[in-house]
């Protein structure tokens, strides 16, 4: 890829030119890159994603649709040398990596207005809602800035509450409620279900602050584009909400692969290949949806009460499992062992089971036959590659928006069953987990799994030709070709 898009300067009227900012971290980057390539596979307007050295090599898969610039990782003394993305970061360390980055401000200015009477004039901003710190750089550039949400629109209204509100928890309680009123319904979550971010928050201090400034400069935005779709939450959709700047939000998702493109490398390198996982669940191509498929995301490191809780009931109930346990998580002693000598043994019998070591293609293994639930911490990415797939979710929430989703997910869009509502403080017994598995595969869920197939095909119509998403899609390359080529004034 080209390190800019100096090479289409001969052309007489070049198209308008917008930075993409993502954020440095699988489940932000991801989805913003595919809206990039979607943007540019559209016409008309020419893109530049912002990245380092470590998060560069995510474009790859998106091919030569977009340019590339990339920019040293900024120093900052709260925040550890050698590090440049969110993956594996303890979560204590994620507000620092967020005013880290804010230090690509002054580099990314100084190539704009290098720029500014040529034909490579930055036009608009296209940033991640972590890169707050794009709007006062897009207004000194005197440019349009998009706010963009990996997350559910309401998640994101909840995170932005909070900073726009800062409510308190009465007497240190942990279970002390917290409201929303502005939302609808107005929902409370005990304190200790809120994100880490603000649950740390501390006045006065440099990297508390520095979030927090973030996340309110993204109130002045022009608007937000939400990787979600409206049959998912019409609720909060319907009208602009007070904790997002009353801004306007396209809902333009899920930006998840069809099935034509699950293998692609579109996460990075995996442990496994797609076509060796596949391969491997067509043994049970005779009972289909029988394999569970197990993931808590690139960031989460599962604490050793809650893998022993989940492998006892694995081993308990016999379902046939995938589990992608990253690269760090404590699986009990002798587990992996013991799976893999069920393995060699058991040839593609029912209570075989598959550790991946790493990153995993989880498009590819949720859009096979054979995975007929999803045991998962519920990370946007992760809900809609899921509800692409028709696959219902065994939601096991730990830390972030992940709490918010799960109420989506099992009391709205009831294509979810809880697993534990203990997050990080607390694991289940194995006993419970394995009677929500056992009642999965038994079939005594069945409505939740046919409401997942429900929302497979909403998906599937919203991104379709003359879907909402689609239209949502075709009116934000308007409002970015109508900007045009010419300075503001």
């Amino acid at each position: 890829m080209a390190t800019a898009a100096t090479d289409r300067t001969a052309a007489p009227e070049p198209a308008p030119h917008v930075f993409v900012v993502p954020y440095p971290a699988q489940g932000h980057t991801i989805p913003l890159l595919d809206l990039a390539t979607l943007l540019a596979s559209c016409g008309g307007v020419r893109l530049t994603v912002v990245a380092t050295p470590a998060t560069a090599p995510l474009l790859a898969a998106h091919g030569d649709a977009v340019g590339e610039l990339v920019l040293p990782f900024p120093s900052h003394p709260a925040f550890p040398a050698g590090v440049e993305s969110a993956k594996g970061l303890s979560p204590a360390l994620f507000g620092a990596l967020i005013v880290a980055y804010a230090g690509l401000r002054a580099p990314l200015g100084d190539w704009a207005r290098e720029r500014s009477g040529g034909p490579d004039r930055v036009a608009a901003i296209l940033s991640d809602f972590f890169c707050g710190w794009t709007q006062p750089l897009a207004t000194e550039l005197g440019v349009t800035r998009i706010a963009f949400s990996p997350s559910a629109v309401y998640g994101t209204a909840v995170l932005h509450s909070l900073f726009r509100r800062m409510p308190q928890r009465e007497d240190g309680d942990d279970e002390s409620p917290i409201g929303f009123p502005d939302l609808p319904g107005a929902p409370a979550y005990p304190w200790r279900q809120l994100t880490l971010l603000y649950r740390t928050y501390r006045d006065g201090d440099e990297v508390s602050e520095g979030v927090h400034r973030n996340l309110l400069w993204n109130l002045e935005a022009s608007s937000f584009v939400s990787n979600t779709f409206r049959r998912l939450e019409e609720r909060y959709l319907a009208a602009p909400l007070a904790d997002l700047g009353f801004r306007r939000v396209r809902a333009i998702g899920p930006l998840a692969p069809d099935a034509a493109d699950a293998a692609s490398g579109r996460g990075g390198e995996t442990a496994v290949s797609a076509a060796d996982l596949c391969a491997w669940l067509d043994g049970f191509a005779d009972d289909d949806g029988s394999v569970v498929y197990i993931s808590f995301g690139s960031m989460a490191v599962l604490q050793p009460p809650h893998a022993a809780a989940l492998a006892a009931a694995l081993e308990r109930t016999g379902v046939p499992f995938v589990w992608a346990v990253g690269t760090a998580a404590p699986l009990p002693e002798g587990f992996e062992e013991r799976v893999a000598a069920a393995a060699a043994t058991a040839g593609r019998r029912r209570g075989k089971g598959r550790v991946v070591r790493g990153w995993a293609p989880q498009v590819a293994a949720l859009r096979h036959r054979a995975v007929g639930w999803f045991v998962t911490h519920c990370g946007w990415n992760s809900v809609l590659e899921a509800s692409a797939a028709g696959v219902p979710m065994l939601a096991w929430p730990m830390t972030a928006d992940q709490f918010v989703n799960v109420r989506l997910l099992v009391e709205e869009a009831g294509a979810a069953v809880p697993v534990s509502w203990g997050g990080i403080q607390a694991a289940p017994e194995a006993e419970e987990v394995a009677r929500v598995l056992e009642a999965a595969a038994g079939g005594q869920c069945a409505h939740v799994a046919a409401r997942a197939k429900e929302l497979a095909e909403e998906a599937a119509a919203t991104v379709s030709d003359g879907g909402a998403s689609r239209q949502e899609l075709d009116e934000l390359v308007r409002e970015l070709r109508e900007l045009g080529s010419e300075p503001k004034e």
